[in-house]
């Protein structure tokens, strides 16, 4: 009996051996997420499928798991290539189940949560073809507290050179009635839709209200070297969308782990928010062994380009506590000029002695590099930049959908980390965790920011959509008279979105600004956090984050269209019984100050209630720290039925 008669032979007792065994559950540690895998024979043709509860309800029903792969094999008797076939899945036999697990604590410098719990069970499937014929698919299934995540693994293939990912046809079906809010590209605006007439395909991730107790939000993770997964609607199936890949084709060498699908569920969307570094632990540890090198801040651009203009940023930003300053677009000449030479500054600005005026200062300078630059000169550029004594880059205009393009900028953020340069990535590029193994990117775009004056109400939806996935570069405004929000829901950005490289003032400059109180807050604020809390959770309508750093919280609320009175009952994050002074900013008419905020102090005890009327388009801030003796002077108590 020869070794594919043998292989045959064995493939066949297998598929007989689990055919009573042909469903997989897979539990989370606290048993609230589960899922499923089903392998069913379809008339010699394999059809594997997958479904997903939280709490016992249905999150994704029966969905097809599927891809559609050429398999360019070297046949050595025939001298040439050849493509046995397409469809990968067909004439599968199960091989092999093995059952994974773990339970870590790791500690992140630069998230919304200085300790993270890696905790899962898992399963790998391995699959063969029934022919004998050498082609391997695992399937990897995890269950986290968090969610449910899963992956296609293409083990080592003899014969086979390379294969061509055509297509991931890989099905999301959800119970009647789900809505979805919908957003066509990474930084348009949200709309909440049936899964029906969709214009395009929809961005990710993308948050699903299943029921007014029930929300579920799609994405993927660990996305370095493969097209970015969009959404688009089933044409044979309802309440289905499918996963839609960049490419026509995707070349891998095996083996190859595709990246991971993510469905978290929860019983809110600010429970999808609380629990979302499920990204990043589906991601590998740090790659960097000495981070500390790596300082998160809050940074203001300087877009006049001239020396002087650029130490008065400095100082502006030495005054503000303040950690860095940006040369935007065209310090090097045009940017979408090929011909420009980033390695060249223009004469109006001497970069050096800014450098060093920055360094007394304690201010370190970023610097924008467009596209074309990077293409061309990276390899160049890096390296110096390190020895001028940049502190980071920041990316303009990437391209981000296809393989070759998701390739390329991750190898430009590992080519940044070797010269220790931080990194903010700007444009389409929303994050799949990688800042976990490379921490130097701190932060992206990906995001209708605040630049371009969004309607309040899209503010009280990004926290449970796009922010879901990772840090969100939100280029927060204050000064400038084109924001449509008041000032008191401009101020509590720093803490609604996150992000340990926090852009203010995008469009100001120093002497645009005015001495007004409240910017105490964005003085005071931190950028990495201790904990997150999502007091409310009304997408669309109006929300509350509060945010720990050390012993001090912060807290933000805003409203949307709409003016609306909220409550933050402190007991959902202080300690209860404990004395507290808070600064609140709120906004207020008669405040005796160009941007109408109020600035005031009270004591107050951990559990007690705040209340505020926020105005429309409103907002309100808050700073939490522990009351001593010496810092309760002049303070008074908040009355039980003060609405603020």
């Amino acid at each position: 009996m020869n070794r594919k008669t043998l292989f045959s032979v064995t493939a066949a007792l297998l598929a007989v051996s689990t055919l009573a065994a042909r469903e997989f559950t897979v539990s989370s540690p606290d048993s609230r997420q589960k899922a499923r895998i089903e392998v069913t024979d379809d008339g010699g043709s394999t059809r594997i499928y997958w479904s997903a509860d939280f709490d016992g309800k249905p999150v994704i029903l029966k969905s097809l798991m599927d891809l559609t792969v050429d398999n360019h094999v070297w046949e050595h008797a025939m001298g040439k290539f050849f493509k046995p076939q397409e469809k990968w899945f067909d004439n599968l036999v199960l091989t092999s189940e093995t059952k994974t697990s773990r339970d870590t604590v790791w500690l992140n410098r630069f998230g919304e949560r200085s300790t993270v719990r890696d905790a899962y069970n898992g399963l790998i499937l391995g699959f063969a073809k029934e022919d004998g014929s050498d082609y391997r698919l695992d399937i990897e299934i995890r269950a986290y507290d968090e969610g449910i995540a899963f992956r296609y693994i293409l083990p080592m293939h003899p014969a086979a050179i390379y294969h061509r990912i055509k297509a991931d046809n890989t099905e999301f079906t959800f119970p009647d009635g789900s809505l979805a809010w919908y957003v066509s590209w990474a930084q348009g605006p949200y709309t909440l839709r049936p899964f029906d007439g969709w214009e395009d395909e929809c961005e990710r991730p993308m948050t699903v209200k299943i029921t007014d107790s029930l929300y579920a939000a799609v994405g993927e993770a660990g996305q370095t070297d493969f097209p970015r997964m969009k959404f688009r609607l089933s044409e044979v199936k309802a309440n289905t969308v499918t996963a839609a890949l960049n490419d026509d084709g995707t070349d891998i060498v095996t083996p190859y782990s595709m990246p991971w699908r993510v469905v978290m569920a929860a019983e809110g969307p600010g429970k999808l928010l609380e629990n979302n570094d499920i990204y990043l632990n589906l991601n590998s540890p740090s790659a960097i062994p000495d981070e500390s090198w790596i300082k998160p801040g809050k940074i203001m651009r300087e877009t006049r380009l001239t020396t002087e203009n650029a130490m008065a940023v400095i100082d502006f930003c030495a005054e503000h506590k303040m950690q860095y300053i940006l040369f935007d677009a065209k310090w090097y000449g045009p940017e979408f000029d090929y011909r420009s030479d980033a390695t060249e500054v223009i004469d109006r600005l001497d970069l050096p002695a800014v450098i060093a005026y920055g360094k007394e200062k304690g201010v370190g300078v970023w610097l924008y590099v467009n596209q074309h630059a990077l293409q061309k000169q990276a390899e160049e550029l890096f390296p110096l930049f390190e020895e001028w004594g940049v502190a980071g880059v920041k990316f303009g205009f990437v391209q981000f959908c296809s393989q070759h393009w998701a390739d390329w900028v991750h190898r430009l953020v590992r080519l940044a980390a070797r010269h220790h340069l931080m990194v903010n990535i700007h444009d389409e590029y929303r994050p799949t965790g990688y800042s976990r193994t490379y921490p130097n990117l701190l932060t992206q775009e990906g995001i209708r920011g605040n630049e371009e004056f969004p309607p309040a109400g899209h503010d009280t939806v990004l926290p449970f959509t796009r922010m879901l996935c990772g840090a969100g570069d939100y280029t927060v405004c204050y000064f400038d008279p084109r924001i449509k929000n008041t000032h008191a829901h401009q101020l509590a950005f720093p803490v609604i979105f996150f992000s340990p490289l926090q852009t203010l003032y995008w469009y100001d400059t120093p002497a645009r600004t005015a001495d007004v109180p409240e910017l105490e807050f964005f003085d005071n604020v931190p950028v990495v956090w201790d904990d997150t809390k999502v007091i409310d959770n009304s997408i669309g309508e109006h929300i509350t984050i509060a945010r720990r750093s050390g012993e001090e919280w912060f807290a933000g609320a805003i409203s949307g269209e709409n003016a609306c009175e909220i409550e933050v009952p402190t007991g959902d994050f202080l300690e209860k019984g404990r004395k507290y002074i808070v600064r609140t900013y709120t906004d207020d008419e008669d405040a005796d100050t160009p941007t109408k905020v109020r600035v005031a102090r009270y004591v107050i005890e951990g559990g007690d209630t705040i209340r505020f009327a926020l105005k429309e388009r409103g907002g309100a801030a808050m700073h939490f720290i522990p009351a001593t003796d010496s810092n309760t002077g002049g303070c008074r108590k908040l009355g039980r039925n003060t609405i603020l």
